[in-house]
């Protein structure tokens, strides 16, 4: 028996080329009385509809709206926008869908939707076929809303940037189109598309290292990248970039949203961006804010294009590409909030309404509305997008934003829900790296640890644990402190408490972080007791005020030696106890090298210098702190790659239903004595020092030594081997694990960066930057400095140059910048493009001496990234020459121990790896 034929349209929404030039058109409305789909074309040019549309006039006694229930295709022309509408009626609602078939399509076409229904706010329904509004499925989009009464569906009026109205009220007929974005259609039916792929990593979670980032703030100040390329996924693809990536180690990039966003009517009325993009506008567009301006002006499939590679290049590079998507709530707010989509296309069915006033929204997250994925077709939606996403993009995985909110059936939050069993059935998607933020501002919200099978989640236990020991209990200056030996047994074990949920579910399921996007900088965790949002405009309101952070008796920024160096230990400390604990880490783009927000730890719509990374330390010819903290940090890195002990799922040690740890062959403990603890002192505050013990039957044992007082401690390591130091949180201020009775130090005043040692006389090369720069600046001929550098240095980057006062050492203060460094910086911002086209000033340079020179800036570039790397590489060896004293740059060689004795001496406030020696 034959199967029948298929139905013409296609049964998913979306827009679908056809063979005959045109396209089918599929969109949900499970309660509206009438769609159209909408076209727009430029007025100077034929339009392709010229045969099938009817031309509209105005007609004072017949508004637009009734004109176009009355044809089936029909025009007309909108002077003030230079565009042509035609509006094609559409057939359904069959099943909820909506159906018509474009003659003609093209790549680049601007379409979207308007819907006429009932208008009865009250009930929650509110069609306003004035409302010009996207397609949901669209892969592109074009233009911003503007803040003005025509793109909210009731009526009101804006005064000094307030929106005066009530959403209860008349509906609005002012028609919205000119005012809010519009769908782009992208042809995307070639079969050669995917030709040339690279191979997609696929790093398995046991040895994944996630490095979270936004695509603008990594390089939106980055020097060794034309200006054109800055803040871009260009930039973030440029070879130098991918060189400071691997050479750091982190295996994983996770992506903040690049999913189209828009500014909420909140940051709108106030003047401000929203710059993390936790406010998505289309699920299928990506944001062409972060294209390059070549990209954007050719339209939205260039910039589709310079996302696919991106993507293509970080494969290439061995990195997977891991994306934070919002699928929790929309850009629209709120009831008083704008009409852009799904409001205007089914209210009802889009968005979860109060029981008791379905006039009004639940709202779970924060941001006024919530997705209800009680709705099939919502599920749908989310899988769709997410396919494509990893299907035509290539996505290695998702991090879901507030993903409790997701799993909430009846307003309660289950592991059954139909979503997450979407997810994991999904042949594609149940095979990638699927995150769970597992908190929402819901009944019950925290939910760590109850996703189950396959998903990771974050840890927040894992923060606070580690946030309090080394920072809280530590600048307490108290011999007892908040956290038992047994909470960090467990976070170290992989919080078994936690995840040990499922059958199979191993550590990896647990998502170990310090710090992220949201809230404090590792740096600014040691030197702020307070958040300092101010900026936000908001009257440091905002922001979490519970952040476990210490600032070692100053707060913000000092010149205090030592404070500086109590700050930096305990950043490595934090970043030591990260590295070396079972679970798959997390770390936050900039930790690595200090970076800070000023003490703002919700810089949500900060996009401006607050949030870009700073990297002006890459030119010091001395090694400053922060290009000490890089090589410590990717140091430890490429330790835990090299150990197998971290590359299994099982947890080190479970715990027994009495809440103690059970006997493991995986894992022994022992306090400084040399001896086992008892129970009491699991339990015992004043327990701060202990020794971890990793135990393996194919590769030498490690110890992780953790000294938690403020003073240098001596501990008896296991007896029955020798050790040697591999990695030293105090290293960052040239201290090391002595053997016997005292610590190793050393003098790192004068050490050279590996980023400028191929610099000749590099002091002398700040002075003539700065002096060409004021010339510059001066002369106002908008020459770059650019050319400067081709003149006067002959190291790695054009573009900026930064050093330390005449006179002043880098390590006695926390952040100096010169005045040389202004002036070249301000000649940089002036310049604007100029400022990185390589140009020489020379009037006798042509175009091959400038392509040389940059040539040889690159080089020299990804040579001192790969010194860096070599340098991490060389932790892992166990050949190194021994030395008797540390070397103060971090990379010190290994020491091994006399064989007769087994008594170490750890730095204070110190986490340590110590190595099996194989005899």
């Amino acid at each position: 028996m034959r199967n029948p034929p298929l139905h013409r349209y296609a049964t998913r929404p979306g827009l679908y080329f056809t063979d005959d030039g045109g396209a089918d058109v599929v969109v949900r409305s499970e309660t509206a009385g009438q769609v159209w789909l909408c076209v727009l074309e430029s007025i100077d040019q034929p339009s392709a509809f010229f045969q099938d549309a009817i031309r509209l006039f105005s007609d004072p006694g017949t508004s637009f709206i009734q004109q176009i229930h009355e044809f089936p295709v029909c025009t007309r022309i909108i002077e003030h926008l230079y565009l042509r509408e035609t509006l094609f009626r559409m057939d359904g609602p069959n099943y909820g869908l909506w159906y018509v078939h474009l003659p003609k399509a093209w790549d680049g076409m601007r379409y979207g939707y308007r819907v006429d229904g009932a208008w009865d706010p009250k009930h929650g329904v509110r069609f306003n076929p004035y409302k010009f509004l996207l397609d949901p499925y669209g892969k592109g989009v074009e233009g911003a809303m503007e803040l003005d009464p025509a793109t909210f569906s009731y009526a009101c009026e804006v005064k000094d940037r307030k929106v005066i109205g009530s959403a209860y009220g008349e509906m609005s007929t002012v028609d919205s189109l000119g005012h809010v974005p519009v769908s782009v259609a992208i042809d995307d039916r070639d079969v050669h598309k995917h030709e040339g792929d690279p191979d997609h990593p696929h790093v398995p979670w046991r040895k994944t290292v996630i490095y979270e980032m936004h695509v603008k703030g990594f390089t939106a100040n980055a020097p060794w990248l034309p200006e054109e390329l800055r803040g871009t996924y260009a930039g973030l693809a440029h070879p130098i970039t991918l060189a400071y990536l691997q050479n750091l180690g982190v295996t994983s990039i996770e992506l903040l949203p690049i999913q189209a966003k828009q500014d909420e009517l909140f940051l709108q009325e106030h003047g401000r961006k929203n710059y993390w993009g936790y406010s998505t506008l289309s699920y299928f567009s990506p944001e062409p804010t972060y294209a390059t301006k070549a990209a954007q002006e050719k339209g939205a499939t260039a910039v589709r294009q310079e996302v696919i590679d991106m993507v293509r290049a970080l494969h290439e590079a061995g990195f997977e590409v891991i994306m934070d998507v919002v699928y929790n709530h929309t850009c629209e707010g709120g009831v008083e909030g704008p009409t852009i989509c799904w409001r205007g296309l089914d209210d009802l069915a889009y968005y979860r309404h109060q029981k008791s006033n379905a006039g009004r929204l639940e709202d779970t997250t924060g941001c006024g509305n919530t997705f209800d994925f009680t709705n099939t077709h919502v599920v749908t939606f989310a899988v769709d997008s997410l396919r494509y996403w990893a299907k035509r993009i290539g996505i290695d995985g998702f991090r879901f934003d507030l993903g409790v909110t997701l799993a909430r059936l009846n307003g309660e939050f289950t592991q059954h829900h139909p979503f997450l069993y979407a997810l994991r059935s999904d042949l594609l998607l149940g095979n990638l790296k699927l995150i769970m933020e597992p908190w929402d501002l819901g009944n019950l919200g925290w939910r760590t640890g109850q996703f189950g099978i396959p998903f990771a989640e974050w840890n927040d236990r894992f923060r606070d644990t580690a946030r309090t020991f080394w920072l809280q209990d530590v600048d307490g200056s108290s011999d007892f402190g908040r956290t038992q030996m047994q909470e960090m047994a467990t976070r170290l074990c992989g919080s078994a408490d936690l995840y040990a949920t499922d059958p199979g579910r191993g550590a990896t399921a647990s998502i170990n972080f310090v710090t992220c996007h949201d809230g404090f900088t590792l740096t600014d965790l040691t030197r702020y007791n307070s958040k300092h949002n101010e900026a936000n405009g908001e009257h440091n309101n905002d922001g979490s005020s519970v952040n476990h952070s210490a600032n070692f008796g100053v707060e913000g920024v000092t010149k205090e030696p030592e404070i500086i160096a109590a700050r930096e230990q305990a950043a490595m400390n934090l970043t030591g106890m990260l590295l070396l604990s079972l679970g798959t880490p997390m770390m936050l783009a900039g930790d690595e090298f200090r970076n800070t927000q000023d003490g703002n730890n919700n810089a949500y719509c900060q996009d401006n210098d607050i949030t870009w990374m700073n990297w002006d330390w890459l030119y010091s010819p001395h090694k400053t702190r922060e290009m000490r903290r890089l090589e410590t940090v990717s140091r430890l890195v490429a330790l835990r790659k090299s150990l197998d002990l971290y590359h299994h799922e099982d947890f080190f040690t479970r715990l027994t239903q009495l809440g103690l740890l059970k006997p493991s062959d995986r894992v022994k403990w022992f306090l400084p004595n040399g001896q086992a603890p008892i129970e009491r002192d699991w339990f015992d505050l004043s327990t701060r020092s202990f020794t971890m013990r990793l135990l393996s039957n194919s590769e030498v044992d490690v110890c992780i030594v953790v000294n938690g007082v403020a003073e240098d401690r001596q501990f008896h390591l296991p007896a029955d081997s020798k050790w040697m130091p591999k990695w030293c949180s105090a290293e960052v201020n040239g201290r090391w694990p002595g053997h016997g009775d005292h610590v190793e130090s050393g003098d790192a005043a004068e050490d050279i960066s590996v980023w400028m040692q191929h610099v000749q006389n590099a002091n002398e090369t700040v002075r003539r930057l700065a002096e060409q720069a004021r010339e510059t600046a001066a002369a106002g001929d908008g020459v770059g400095i650019a050319g400067a550098f081709g003149d006067a240095i002959s190291g790695p980057v054009e573009g900026a140059a930064t050093a330390a006062a005449p006179g002043t050492d880098a390590s006695d203060a926390d952040n100096v910048r010169t005045a040389e460094f202004r002036a070249v910086r301000s000649s940089r911002t002036a310049a604007g493009s100029g400022s990185a086209s390589g140009v020489s000033t020379g009037a006798a340079a042509d175009a091959d001496s400038v392509q040389s020179a940059e040539d040889t800036q690159l080089l020299r570039m990804t040579a001192a990234l790969e010194m860096v790397g070599n340098a991490a590489a060389a932790a892992v060896h166990d050949d190194a020459e021994p030395s008797a004293a540390a070397d103060a740059s971090g990379e010190s060689a290994d020491k091994p121990a006399p064989l007769d004795d087994n008594v170490w001496t750890m730095p204070a406030l110190s986490i340590t790896l110590m190595k099996q020696i194989q005899l």
